[in-house]
């Protein structure tokens, strides 16, 4: 598996912890305890990738919930599965403040809904991804 993909799904893990207890842990101790405990099994050191995801999407989470809810019909933010609802978050923050080209985090997000959730969501991740990404090309021509 590359190690992106790896990445995505150990930042995947961590927000869902850190959503689960919101408002508590602070992400800085969800980051510790996801290390602390599962990822030791893994691998010994931190990656970098996976803080900056975990971090920036909790920091842009108002941003992020916002452009989801619009694109999301008839689901609110909170209502959503919390998988779902952090997939999509991960990727958005992704494609609006990474870089990281639409199809790519579009892709990588439904392999992690295909991983952790089910055919229903990898649907509905698809469709809100797609209604994202259309936005965000309109708004660079």
């Amino acid at each position: 598996m590359a190690s992106r993909r790896r990445a995505r799904q150990r930042a995947l893990q961590i927000l869902f912890l850190w959503d689960a207890r919101r408002p508590q842990p602070q992400v800085p101790d969800a980051l510790n305890q996801y290390y602390d405990s599962l990822y030791h099994e893994e691998q010994p050191h931190r990656d970098p990738f996976v803080d900056d995801l975990v971090r920036g999407t909790v920091d842009h989470i108002a941003e992020l919930d916002d452009r989801i809810q619009r694109h999301a019909e008839h689901w609110r933010i909170e209502r959503m599965p919390a998988v779902d609802r952090n997939i999509l978050r991960l990727a958005v923050y992704e494609m609006t403040h990474v870089g990281t080209p639409a199809p790519v985090a579009i892709d990588e997000a439904l392999e992690l809904a295909r991983k952790f959730s089910n055919e229903e969501s990898v649907q509905f991740v698809n469709g809100v991804l797609d209604a994202v990404s259309r936005e965000l090309a309109s708004r660079k021509t």
